[in-house]
């Protein structure tokens, strides 16, 4: 295994934080643009998104729950002091004290990077976050802040019980993971992977889905000293939902509250938006969406997801809950979040005419017809600019909701987020590991390339491939003659009654999803019809589109190897794995078509240089695609996971060769942009948007405005008293 290397550390301090577990003060901030579409609404649907905003803002506190047991009190300290006083009046204080500026701005950029992750790991990545400042000058600054000459107690509290964690950096902390592999608040400590799959052979038997619960072993807390296992639902009311039983030796019982404060603060904006909503799909989604909060039920959850695909064209969109699962180390439960935004309609037009295409497009793809949905199922598909997204990061594009049997059979929606994209994807410097041809290619194509490939990846990526099944009548949903394509034989592997894909797929199958999605994204981008719908008719600039995409997708690979976890041995991030995987398989593709090698850089460090070979793109490049997808496609539609897991952990594999290239790429690793988010706020009963600069003080002052300094000391008691029931079970 590689070690942390001299390479790793912060040259900058030479405190001896590895670069990989930091925020450096040099990561950029951007703003998220909203304001030309927000006032573009009426102000019935101003406050409607303002209510959903600020739903979605209590709701993404959430997080600060679901990712470690220190991050709330974290969030807590850094809250305190924020509402005390400006970061400019801190900074002056600290000054006073002197305290270097350099420090203050790595408490900056740190508690900037705890606002925008939720949390002390990282979003994309799941690696800690650790201040790049020593421990005793934390303190200093902490103790210098005027939210500690107020109440010194409450604060010398929170500091004693977060100081600890907050910088420790043993094996098990470095990442979010499972037993001895990491840390996770969705399981406690002392649950193992044998205590998840026997969790998960329960709920097979009880036909659950483990999106909004949590698992709390309590060890020989049963009767007769067996092991008694909580699966706690998200919920504002407490009540228990199946009562204890026994199941293969240990104790289950399913309870309802968890999160209950918070919750109960997101269904109060709810109801609020509901007075405000255009239609009745509208009213009905968000009532469902408050009853699936308040008695932690999913399936009101579910119904409420149904009105949302039936809510065509809206012109202000949100979704929330308990969504995606790729934090939760066993892949099933799902992380709050909750995003409202404007419809950009001339460029949704662009993604509506991808949907009208659709079902011409899907049978390009390179696997049998009794493999794709029966019918498909014609989505909404729009261009988003987003005016709130709480959560541990903002995404480019979403393809929703994630529950099997609505996608399969009833539909989805598609959104991408178009002013996300727009803030994130423009290169401050050049890129590393590329040609200065290939990074004028990146800079000049980059943008319209990745919206094309979000749009495929999300309509035809996610939106396609059918789960073949066996009903509980015992019918099937397929020809009882279908062949496998793979090998010729007789399908003879399906989902059995009360198996789904997360199920069944549990640890892989994010990443597998994921590579699917990007595949087909790859595949079809090739594809002169789809690249017209964007507007790109000239051959040679058909080409270049082409070709950035794929060219783009293979850079995001190498630089995702910092993703990797030597100390788990484990990918902390399910983009980042899948498109390692698909280098892999270009790389293993004939004729030097991809090539990843080592050279010396300008600065005469060692360095890596991508190249990918034009002329062969269409020969090599599309048909290595295109039976890769094939396999993950059918693999995945008989749920044959052991077959999946063979072939996906072949091209997963981390070699010695790239142990020692990563260390190239972390320290050539250029900081992830932070994005600064606008507030709505009603004064004096006038509703208004306020814009922040695209700076850590901006950042620090769009949350210091994001509540009332009553609503936030309402939160700081939440959290409080949440994270005190939390810690009989996590610090046991």
């Amino acid at each position: 295994m590689s070690s942390t290397n001299g390479s790793e550390l912060n040259a900058s301090t030479s405190r001896h934080v590895p670069v990989s577990y930091t925020i450096t003060n040099d990561t950029p901030i951007v703003a998220l643009d909203a304001r030309s579409a927000f006032e573009k609404l009426t102000e019935r649907e101003q406050l409607y998104a303002h209510y959903l905003s600020r739903a979605s803002f209590y709701g993404g506190l959430i997080c600060l729950l679901q990712t470690s047991p220190e991050s709330p009190g974290i969030f807590r300290l850094i809250h305190r002091m924020n509402m005390a006083q400006t970061s400019e009046e801190l900074r002056e204080a600290c000054l006073a004290k002197d305290i270097p500026e350099v420090d203050f701005k790595s408490f900056l950029v740190y508690s900037s990077g705890v606002y925008a992750n939720m949390g002390n790991y990282k979003g994309f990545g799941d690696t800690k976050i650790v201040p790049d400042v020593l421990p005793e000058m934390f303190e200093k600054i902490v103790t210098s802040s005027k939210a500690w000459s107020e109440d010194e107690e409450a604060m010398q509290a929170i500091w004693s019980a977060i100081k600890g964690p907050m910088f420790s950096l043993s094996d098990r902390e470095k990442q979010l993971g499972l037993d001895d592999k990491g840390v996770t608040t969705y399981f406690t400590p002392n649950c193992t992977n044998e205590d998840s799959d026997l969790v998960n052979r329960f709920f097979k038997l009880k036909n659950m889905e483990g999106y909004i619960n949590r698992v709390f072993k309590v060890t020989k807390g049963g009767e007769n000293g067996r092991d008694l296992f909580e699966i706690r639902h998200a919920a504002a009311e407490s009540s228990v939902i199946g009562e204890r039983q026994v199941f293969e030796n240990a104790d289950f019982v399913i309870t309802a509250g968890d999160y209950n404060s918070l919750l109960h603060k997101v269904n109060e904006n709810l109801l609020k938006a509901k007075d405000y909503g255009a239609n009745e799909d509208e009213k009905s989604m968000l009532e469902f969406y408050v009853q699936s909060f308040r008695e932690g039920s999913l399936d009101a959850h579910k119904n409420g997801s149904r009105h949302w695909i039936k809510n065509k064209g809206p012109t202000v969109e949100t979704y929330i809950g308990f969504i995606e699962t790729y934090r939760d180390p066993v892949g099933m439960r799902g992380e709050f979040e909750g995003f409202v935004a404007m419809v950009n309609k001339e460029q949704s037009a662009k993604f509506q005419e991808l949907v009208d295409n659709a079902e011409n497009l899907l049978t390009y793809l390179p696997w049998p017809k009794e493999f794709e949905k029966d019918t498909f199922l014609r989505p909404d598909f729009t261009s988003l600019d987003v005016l709130a997204f709480a959560g541990s990061g903002i995404p480019a594009g979403i393809n929703i909701p994630n529950y099997d049997e609505i996608r399969q059979s009833e539909g989805f929606k598609n959104v991408n987020l178009g002013n996300v994209i727009a803030a994130a994807y423009k290169s401050d410097k050049k890129n590393p590991f590329v040609s200065l041809s290939d990074h004028e290619m990146l800079e000049k194509y980059r943008v319209k390339s990745f919206e094309v490939q979000v749009g495929l990846h999300e309509l035809l990526g996610h939106g396609s491939g059918k789960l073949l099944r066996k009903e509980a009548d015992g019918s099937l949903n397929f020809p009882s003659d279908l062949v496998n394509p793979l090998d010729g034989l007789p399908v003879s592997k399906m989902y059995e009654p009360g198996e789904g894909y997360d199920s069944k797929f549990t640890r892989l199958g994010s990443a597998y999803e994921e590579c699917r999605a990007e595949c087909v994204g790859l595949y079809l981008s090739t594809d002169t019809d789809v690249l017209k719908i964007f507007g790109i008719s000239d051959s040679e600039e058909m080409f270049n589109h082409t070709y950035t995409n794929w060219f783009s997708l293979l850079h995001a690979a190498i630089n995702g190897i910092a993703m990797y976890s030597t100390t788990s041995e484990e990918w902390k991030q399910a983009h980042s794995q899948a498109r390692f995987v698909i280098l892999s398989v270009l790389v293993e593709a004939e004729e030097n078509f991809v090539s990843v090698k080592e050279v010396t850089g300008e600065d005469g460090k060692p360095d890596l240089l991508l190249t990918m070979d034009k002329s062969k793109l269409e020969s090599v490049g599309k048909p290595a695609i295109g039976q890769f997808l094939k396999k993950l496609q059918v693999y995945k539609s008989l749920g044959d996971f052991e077959s999946a897991d063979e072939m996906f952990s072949k091209h997963s594999k981390v070699t010695e060769q790239w142990l020692q290239w990563r260390d190239i790429v972390i320290d050539r690793k250029q900081p992830r942009k932070m994005k600064v988010q606008a507030n709505t706020i009603i004064k004096d009963e006038k509703l208004t948007l306020v814009d922040y600069p695209s700076n850590h003080d901006g950042v620090f002052q769009s949350w210091r405005e994001r509540w009332s300094a009553e609503e936030a000391k309402e939160i700081d008691s939440f959290l409080a008293t949440l994270t005190k029931k939390d810690d009989k079970h996590f610090h046991c």
